[in-house]
């Protein structure tokens, strides 16, 4: 299998991904309750693979330890996440350098210190995206088994900590990547603000899931180009 490739970790932006890879003669193949695309090497472009759904931090690292026995080293992992801090809005976008874990699933591998995302291709993300006319910030992000725990003293806490986002499968993935020795990046669009008064979700409006589906053609096409 490709060393490369994408984890989108939502169902509707996994299909996307499949019916958009599909065009470029994409092998399918089962993946636990997610699917693998490898998507062969044409002219001057790399072969990659694409992966997805895996929703929740068991379920994510079930598809991540399944990808790398397989070949996997560089894995890029494309979702959503909730906004903690005023300065990311609905629609912006994060590429996370660490978090802070409250899933059950890392504890299972132990690090002599704390997981990272590797610093060159971070940065090579960071350029990719601004390139494409796209500003990303920066930031930790909160992991949680719990959706509906999210309370309001846990995102104040976690705000006060300086932590930008929260989802569930992002210190998990990172983790098990340290533990196996790979390569593991994120880019997460806001779906939801969480530091309101209220919540204020995103992730229905039409006009986000489009810039969604941009975004997975956007790291496709970073997969496909990276030479």
């Amino acid at each position: 299998m490709p060393s490369c490739g994408l984890l989108c970790v939502n169902p509707s932006e996994a299909e996307y991904l499949r019916k958009l890879v599909n065009g470029l003669s994409a092998k399918e193949y089962f993946l636990f309750n997610s699917r693998l695309l490898v998507v062969p090497a044409t002219g001057n472009f790399d072969a990659f693979f694409c992966a997805g759904p895996a929703v929740g931090a068991a379920m994510a690292v079930l598809a991540l330890e399944k990808l790398i026995a397989l070949g996997a080293r560089q894995i890029l992992i494309y979702g959503w996440c909730g906004s903690l801090s005023p300065d990311l809005k609905i629609g912006d976008l994060l590429v996370p350098f660490e978090g802070i874990s409250e899933e059950g699933t890392s504890p299972h591998y132990p690090l002599a210190e704390k997981a990272q995302v590797n610093v060159d291709i971070r940065y090579d993300l960071i350029t990719m995206l601004s390139e494409k006319g796209y500003a990303a910030l920066e930031g930790s992000v909160w992991t949680t088994d719990a959706l509906y725990r999210e309370t309001r003293e846990k995102v104040a806490l976690y705000a006060d900590q300086g932590v930008r986002g929260v989802d569930m499968e992002f210190t998990a993935l990172l983790t098990v990547a340290a533990y196996r020795g790979v390569d593991l990046s994120a880019v997460m669009l806001v779906s939801d603000e969480l530091w309101h008064a209220d919540w204020r979700p995103g992730f229905k409006d039409g006009s986000f899931r489009k810039h969604s589906r941009e975004l997975v053609r956007t790291m496709v096409e970073y997969c496909r180009d990276r030479r």
